[in-house]
């Protein structure tokens, strides 16, 4: 089973976080050097390198103010070479990373180089030289990749992902039909995108294509097919027209799934329970409100994911008092309740 959280670090706030893509590995580059020349070399203006012919090598050439600038530039054009737009979810991509699909990738996983949030990591390209010049902001770097190495790499990527997705999406209908279903094909949305990557970057280096990819989008597609099939039942004790139903029903639709319906496999059983204060002759009255929800799994009993908080709010009067306690729970859910229910999910990926 494929542990978890993987449900980026490719969302928001992260996620706002690109899964960018993983370059190709290990290229067997001669060393590079650092040069101080008189003259700037011809591949500085987008002329060809002696050492890294385009018939051998893909280079893309960056510029900074310092060594370091200049490499990291230089990756980013080798990047944006593939023209991959494609982003995914975070906690998703991190997950892949961190469970039994990297493992699968060894052979990918040579150096690394870590570049800022939006680019994520290239692994295996190289600087195959430098060039300084004698004015400020002329350095220069070269970023290279072997293109027959390349093209071993992400061909055997691809269809070790396509083997994943396979593991994820064979199930029965029933397992189909649930939140774990759901969570599978997300995440295999997500490896779907990996493959638009690296499809991509087999089409640049000049590699044949490998049969049977399938868009992110076509899984996503199934998953909210999934989430409308399980609607998720609330009840919830001591409401008061509908607030706290309201706020926790949009936490749900916010990641596709229907709320109501009748014997709903799944059920969040909530109790609010209102404390009210009394302090005579007190200027001001408080109300305090105990929340307990728990997400039950129907079918077994199980409570799949307890939430808990208590808030007090006060006022002149009795009913604003309560009032603004109401509120600000409502406030709470709205703010923690999704992000709690996504991270859930994401843990329900197999390892496998």
């Amino acid at each position: 089973m494929l542990m978890a959280k993987f449900f980026i670090l490719l969302k928001t706030g992260l996620v706002g976080l690109c899964l960018a893509f993983v370059v190709a590995s290990c290229a067997t580059a001669p060393a590079a050097s650092t040069v101080t020349r008189p003259q700037e070399p011809g591949w500085v203006t987008g002329g060809s390198h002696e050492r890294f012919s385009n018939t051998t090598y893909l280079t893309a050439v960056g510029s900074g103010s310092s060594r370091s600038a200049a490499e990291l530039d230089a990756f980013r054009h080798l990047v944006s070479t593939f023209g991959v737009s494609v982003q995914a979810d975070v906690r998703l991509a991190e997950a892949y990373r961190r469970t039994g699909a990297v493992a699968t990738h060894e052979i990918a996983f040579g150096q690394e180089i870590v570049l800022d949030a939006g680019m994520d990591n290239l692994i295996g390209a190289e600087i195959g030289d430098r060039w300084e010049g004698r004015g400020r902001g002329s350095s220069f770097a070269l970023a290279v990749l072997h293109r027959e190495r390349a093209t071993q790499i992400y061909t055997e990527m691809i269809r070790a992902n396509l083997e994943i997705i396979d593991n994820l999406t064979n199930i029965s209908l029933t397992e189909r039909n649930s939140l774990n279903g759901f969570s599978r094909y997300q995440f295999a949305a997500v490896i779907a995108d990996m493959n638009t990557n690296y499809a991509a970057v087999l089409s640049v280096v000049g590699a044949p294509p490998v049969h049977g990819l399938r868009s992110g989008d076509d899984f996503r597609l199934s998953a909210q097919e999934i989430a409308t099939a399980i609607p998720i039942g609330i009840h919830i004790r001591n409401d008061r027209a509908g607030r706290i139903q309201g706020a926790f029903a949009t936490a749900f639709s916010d990641l596709g799934f229907r709320t109501g319906g009748t014997n709903p496999r799944y059920l969040l059983d909530v109790d609010v329970i209102i404390h009210p204060t009394d302090h005579p002759g007190a200027r001001v009255i408080f109300k305090r409100m105990e929340l307990t929800a728990n997400l039950i799994d129907t079918t077994t009993g199980a409570v799949l994911l307890p939430f808990t908080f208590n808030v007090r709010e006060g006022h002149a009067t009795q009913s604003e008092a309560e009032n603004r306690t109401f509120l600000v729970a409502e406030q709470r859910i709205n703010n923690e309740y999704r992000d709690m229910l996504s991270n859930y999910l994401s843990q329900l990926i197999p390892q496998l």
